[in-house]
């Protein structure tokens, strides 16, 4: 059986599904019940400073997105850091770690930019016994007005500075935690490294108005008559939370710094898709408001699983494996050639390949042949864009095969070419062009 434990920047646990900071983390009682169904670590939700708790609002928080059978897209939130008393979460995380010491426990935090009022919070984290702390640099709304949160991820010089504090002022790992709400998550990245973190947790919410109520022409979800952005979360940011991993695991200036994936993770495949493209663990939160804490049982159980029909023994065996599979558009393989293929026996004849690339592509599947209804791929027409695979009603239905070097291409009329080529040396290439003279 595969093994499960984690070891992230001298942070253990039995397995690497944290619950990632937010409402199921707010308090003792939902911690407790979290390890008991099986996860393997929690980040508590982000204390603020000594002194009056933060306000939330006291009507609707969350705005949704479905798809067509109502299964939950993504959550727009207007919830702000926790509303409990600073000492009363110190006082229960204190107590949780000691009656469960093989479990992870993080303290996010958020604390105005100033040295001071980091310098304060961080022994009285200290004493609890906490594992380590995530700097919350990532929440859109409400605190990034009060030059928190966000304001400070998307400035690198104010992560690097607030990083350095932490480093000087604790004992403890520092993950910071990074905004998705900028242009190129490679430089918070890098200053939080300058800075001396341990580790970069992401993504954070997505900055977003999730849908507007037409009947009160106010955002949802509307509180008193008006609505405000929030931070979307869930299944529906996945890809960008992929894509923004693996751009800091392969980025030269911050490779091989520990990366805690977040950010629409709900299934087993999700967590080990983030896993292989650089996470060291991952966290999750959508799906545990969805569907409740034992859905890690099925993650736990999914992951052992697949690692062991594969072949991996433990989480330093998948861990980065697809970060070399990454690259940059213009390095992709020209000479690359494949066509769809339809599987005759399982096409059902629902017709959505024919009417998605009649419309939309580039007309290269018939919808009758000889006077009856057949879907049938024009080779000479298609240009193997994967269309057709991704609207087909039926899986695996269509598939995209490759030409052998050395057969026609009928589209083009040319033999395929079994050298690799890519665009920085094509002869259309302006710049290219310019180098070779």
């Amino acid at each position: 059986m595969a093994d499960l434990r984690n070891n992230f920047v001298g942070i253990k646990s039995p397995n690497p599904f944290w619950l990632a900071s937010a409402p199921p983390t707010d308090k003792a009682y939902n911690v407790e019940r979290a390890f008991k169904a099986g996860w393997g670590g929690v980040v508590w939700k982000t204390l603020g400073e000594e002194g009056p708790p933060v306000v939330n609002v006291n009507g609707p928080r969350y705005g949704a997105i479905f798809g067509a059978d109502r299964r939950l897209l993504g959550l727009n939130n207007i919830e702000l850091i926790t509303d409990r008393d600073l000492y009363t979460n110190l006082r229960e995380m204190k107590q949780v770690k000691m009656n469960w010491p093989d479990r992870a426990l993080i303290a996010s935090i958020m604390v105005p930019c100033e040295e001071q009022a980091w310098k304060s919070i961080l022994p009285l984290v200290e004493e609890t016994g906490a594992d380590g702390i995530e700097l919350n640099f990532g929440c859109p709304h409400g605190m990034s007005e009060r030059g928190m949160g966000s304001a400070v991820g998307q400035v690198p010089e104010y992560i690097e500075m607030v990083v350095r504090w932490c480093k000087q002022y604790t004992r403890m790992p520092v993950i910071t935690k990074l905004t998705p709400n900028i242009t190129d998550i490679r430089r918070p990245a890098r200053a939080a490294k300058a800075g001396g973190t341990d580790a970069v947790s992401l993504i954070n919410t997505i900055n977003s108005i999730v849908s507007v109520d037409l009947d009160n022409f106010a955002p949802n979800p509307t509180v008193g008559g008006k609505g405000s952005h929030g931070g979307y979360c869930g299944p529906a940011v996945k890809p960008i939370a992929l894509n923004m991993v693996a751009e800091i695991a392969r980025d030269p200036e911050t490779y091989g710094l520990p990366i805690s994936g977040i950010g629409g993770i709900t299934t087993w495949r999700d967590a080990a898709e983030f896993l292989v493209l650089g996470a060291g663990n991952v966290q999750v939160c959508t799906a545990a408001m969805t569907y409740g804490f034992k859905i890690v049982q099925e993650m736990i159980t999914g992951l052992s699983d697949w690692m062991d029909e594969k072949g991996h023994k433990t989480l330093d065996d998948i861990t980065g494996r697809a970060v070399p599979n990454v690259t940059d558009w213009q390095y992709l393989n020209l000479n690359y050639v494949a066509k769809a293929k339809i599987d005759q026996d399982a096409c059902i004849k629902c017709g959505r390949c024919h009417i998605a690339c009649e419309d939309t592509s580039h007309q290269a599947i018939t919808n009758v042949v000889n006077g009856l209804r057949h879907f049938e791929v024009i080779d000479e027409e298609c240009v193997g864009c994967n269309l057709c695979v991704s609207v087909c009603s039926v899986e695996n239905c269509i598939t995209m095969e490759q030409l052998p070097a050395g057969s026609l291409d009928k589209r083009t009329g040319k033999v395929v070419d079994p050298n690799y080529a890519n665009w920085t040396t094509h002869p259309n290439n302006p710049m290219a062009r310019q180098a070779a003279e």
